[in-house]
Parts: structure tokens; C-alpha cells; sequence
């Protein structure tokens, strides 16, 4: 299966992808995996704010709302 990797950011509402990697280090990366963003966890964008930043996605059943700057440090694989 061929699967490409863009950032968190650029995943379209609505379509599911699974978490490859961060490129994050130090108190950021922490939080984000506190958070449950490890390798394989599925994710999917819900809403945008009207200038797209926040974005709230769902997470492990939560609804996280992240900014633009930190989602685009998470990786993510589509098919």
C-alpha cells in the first residue's frame, strides 16, 4: 500500500490519517505525546476556526484543538 506523508495541517476535514512521526523535541514533543500523539495513533481534523488557526482534531476520542505552527510539526500518513 502506497502511503505518503504531509503534515498535520495540510490534512484535508474529515480525512483520517495515522500519526508517522514528530519532528518536535523538549516540553513541545512531551506534550504532544502526553497527549497520545505516538506513531500509528489515528487522528482526524474536524473544524477549522474562519482563519484556520486553531484547528480541532479527534484524537483517542478527545477533541484537541491544536495551532498551526505545533500541527505542522506532527506527520502524518494518508493513503
Amino acid at each position: 500500500m502506497n502511503r505518503k506523508q504531509i503534515p498535520l495541517n495540510q490534512l484535508p476535514l474529515g480525512q483520517k490519517a495515522n500519526v508517522a512521526a514528530l519532528k518536535s523535541d523538549g516540553s513541545i514533543r512531551r506534550r504532544m505525546l502526553d497527549l497520545g500523539l505516538i506513531d500509528g495513533t489515528e487522528i482526524e481534523p474536524l473544524y477549522r476556526s474562519p482563519s484556520g488557526n486553531p484547528a480541532a482534531y479527534l484524537i483517542r476520542g478527545a477533541v484537541i484543538a491544536l495551532r498551526s505552527d505545533l500541527s505542522e510539526q506532527i506527520i502524518v500518513s494518508v493513503s
